[in-house]
């Protein structure tokens, strides 16, 4: 894993780096941000572009796309469950989880923890 460039607190360990999850409906990006670029809060690599988030009600920031490349996946069957985990594919950190039931064309629907990224604004 490539040296994590920001110091993590607590929480942001056991989501990044243990695979954990943040309680639902308890992070700061529930509401789709109107420009932007969401980074991956362990390394700072873009992950995903403001304008692919969308208001699932799933309780975490969902996404129909993530930026070409920038993730990566892995087959997760923690908690008797059968997932597709994302990744960042720079540092390997555990973002969330994508599932095939979203609304827009792609049908995709990247269920990430608020606590994994942060928002970059553009000038």
């Amino acid at each position: 894993m490539p040296l994590i460039k920001k110091k993590l607190n607590a929480a942001q360990r056991f989501v990044l780096l243990e695979k954990g999850t943040e309680r639902p409906f308890s992070g700061k990006y529930l509401k789709p941000a109107k420009s932007g670029v969401y980074v991956c809060a362990a390394c700072t690599y873009p992950i995903f572009e403001a304008n692919a988030q969308f208001d699932s009600g799933c309780g975490w920031p969902a996404f129909d796309q993530a930026i070409p490349n920038h993730v990566h996946f892995a087959e997760d069957t923690s908690h008797g469950m059968r997932r597709t985990e994302v990744l960042c594919a720079n540092c390997g950190s555990h973002l969330g989880h994508v599932f095939n039931d979203g609304p827009t064309s792609t049908g995709k629907r990247f269920c990430i923890n608020s606590i994994a990224m942060d928002l970059k604004k553009r000038k």
